[in-house]
């Protein structure tokens, strides 16, 4: 069982999505909601890596990285849906880096 930052023990387990299908099934922890409306840590379980990610995320820096993104993007939505670099046709890390340098060199020069 998960035991929360200040330290209650959870009541319950329970599993979703469903099994077999794809490795993206998750668990999901309940806790007693009487003792969560009372903890003391109920507006702080934010952790620093996520405050530090939000910042970032309000930053210029980000917002102009953001718009640009798109570009990459469908370059590299092409590459796959279109040239196959999605699998490897050939076998050893020398063909595969030749395939790879290929199909770039193609895409570049459309």
């Amino acid at each position: 069982m998960y035991v929360c930052k200040a330290g209650h023990m959870a009541i319950r387990k329970a599993r979703a999505g469903k099994k077999g299908i794809n490795d993206n099934q998750k668990d999901t922890y309940m806790f007693d909601i009487e003792k969560c409306k009372i903890c003391s840590m109920r507006d702080g379980l934010k952790s620093t890596e996520h405050k530090e990610q939000e910042v970032f995320q309000n930053s210029d820096d980000f917002k102009e990285k953001s718009k640009e993104s798109y570009k990459i993007e469908a370059k590299n939505s092409e590459l796959k849906h279109r040239h196959g670099y999605d699998v490897a046709s050939s076998s050893g890390l020398i063909g595969i880096q030749v395939k790879g340098d290929m199909e770039m060199f193609s895409v570049n020069l459309k």
